[in-house]
């Protein structure tokens, strides 16, 4: 009998992924949510989307430092599947008023804030494969091994799409 209970105590425990825990990436979801679509507005829905997809049933992570790369990973699942059903919806159009609150803080200038627009918007016309690993590492912030592991590709592939995203943008977005 104490044998059992040492291998009961012995199982490693993964933690279950935590509604309350999920405002905690809101911004860098929304982040990678806008590099994505282009869109505040449909940056808005994917990341209400993504967070009703996750909060339908318990999910469990590896450990907590393993939140943000699920997540991330369920954010661009949710923005691919949104793609194959988007000719049946109604196109957004945008909002002028209070979209400024959400890019930047009361102090930043309007010519930082239209660039930012900017970036954004050629960071979302990359192809899907460099756009993934410029938003997971630029925009979220993952480093290189924890973007490889949400798009469970080897280092060396997410640091040439990187460049090869990164180069792209700088190129369209001029000196």
């Amino acid at each position: 009998m104490a044998e059992n209970q040492q291998d009961v105590c012995s199982t490693p425990v993964t933690p279950d992924l935590r509604p309350e825990t999920l405002t905690d990436h809101l911004d860098r979801l929304f982040r990678a949510a806008w590099a994505l679509c282009g869109k505040r507005e449909d940056a808005e829905d994917l990341v209400q989307e993504t967070f009703a997809q996750v909060l339908k049933k318990r999910r469990v992570i590896a450990s907590d430092q393993d939140a943000l790369p699920y997540l991330l990973r369920a954010l661009r699942n949710t923005y691919v599947s949104g793609l194959r059903g988007k000719g049946n919806r109604a196109q957004s159009i945008p909002l002028e008023d209070a979209s400024s609150q959400l890019v930047a803080g009361p102090g930043t200038s309007p010519v930082a804030m239209t660039e930012a627009r900017e970036v954004f918007a050629l960071i979302a016309s990359l192809p899907d494969d460099y756009r993934d690993a410029v938003v997971a590492v630029d925009v979220v912030g993952l480093s290189y091994a924890e973007a490889a592991t949400a798009f469970d590709v080897p280092l060396g592939t997410v640091m040439s799409r990187l460049y090869r995203g990164r180069s792209r943008v700088a190129t369209a977005a001029g000196p």
